[in-house]
């Protein structure tokens, strides 16, 4: 099917025919543009990415195929906010990553890091939660004042880490029947 010449062009959802999945379709076309099923309109990978901050729940397909890109957009998405200032990942946590893969412990390792990024998801709502009320310089204060207490924290949450990955390497092993 030819890609859509205006942006109000209608097209049908890529959805499931039985209903089951209630994803916005987005579809990309081989000229590189996304297709915004739902609101028939092109969009753009910070759109995109304004989905997923809201989590609306979303799928990307090639508008031949049909296939799942949406992991590709994703990386993407990330591969242009590392390129765009204050990078998060170091060079040293992506050369581990791409390390990994292909490796023997490439299923725990993603297991892990996600494991570790729900449990920091969860710390940082605890926190959000605690302090709703709290302005910008109210929080630059607290901040500074309460370093040691902050240390504290991802203290407990390396500790935690720390521990998931211990677990994870003992049922490894006893996966392999080896104990310790």
């Amino acid at each position: 099917m030819p890609a859509p010449k205006t942006a109000n062009a209608k097209k049908p959802s890529a959805a499931p025919s039985d209903g089951s999945d209630t994803r916005r379709v987005i579809k990309k076309y081989p000229n590189r543009r996304l297709y915004d099923t739902t609101t028939s309109t092109y969009i753009t990978l910070t759109e995109i990415k304004d989905l997923v901050m809201k989590r609306e729940p979303f799928v990307v397909r090639d508008a031949k195929t049909s296939g799942d890109l949406t992991r590709s957009i994703l990386m993407q998405i990330i591969l242009e906010e590392e390129a765009g200032g204050a990078p998060m990942l170091t060079e040293e946590v992506l050369s581990s990553i791409i390390r990994f893969h292909g490796h023997a412990m490439q299923s725990f390792m993603g297991s892990f890091i996600e494991k570790n990024i729900l449990a920091f998801t969860e710390m940082q709502a605890k926190v959000a939660e605690k302090s709703s009320g709290v302005t910008p310089e109210m929080w630059n204060q607290f901040m500074n004042v309460q370093s040691p207490v902050l240390q504290g924290m991802m203290g407990t949450y390396n500790e935690q880490s720390k521990n998931m990955l211990a677990q994870m390497q003992e049922q490894m092993l006893g996966a392999f029947g080896f104990k310790r």
